[in-house]
């Protein structure tokens, strides 16, 4: 345990274009994660410039995040998972460590 009591886990958080979303949701739970949330229609400026969030002709244009938590133990491959991904994709992964208050959530 660690800040007052909260377990130590990984946060890991990738942006993709919607039509990308179900390879990132799949590999989330090949690595053993118990679950993730998605979020379309994200809106930001980037490396390609803004995105607004809306698609104009269909869901497939948009970007969405998605965030999973995992034991520390089955972070290295997730990650690996969707680098490799990443290589073929457009998109953006971030990792962090996080607190997190019931870790039998995450086992």
């Amino acid at each position: 345990m660690t800040v007052e009591g909260l377990s130590p886990m990984t946060k890991v958080e990738v942006v993709v274009r919607s039509s990308d979303a179900d390879a990132v949701s799949r590999q989330i739970v090949s690595a053993g994660a118990t679950g993730y949330t998605s979020l379309p229609g994200v809106t930001g400026l980037g490396h390609h410039g803004a995105h607004d969030g809306r698609a104009l002709f269909n869901d497939q244009d948009a970007l969405t995040l998605t965030i999973t938590v995992v034991p520390d133990d089955r972070a290295p491959a997730l990650i690996a998972g969707l680098r490799e991904l990443l290589e073929r994709r457009p998109g953006v992964m971030f990792v962090s460590t996080v607190s997190v208050s019931r870790p039998h959530y995450f086992q």
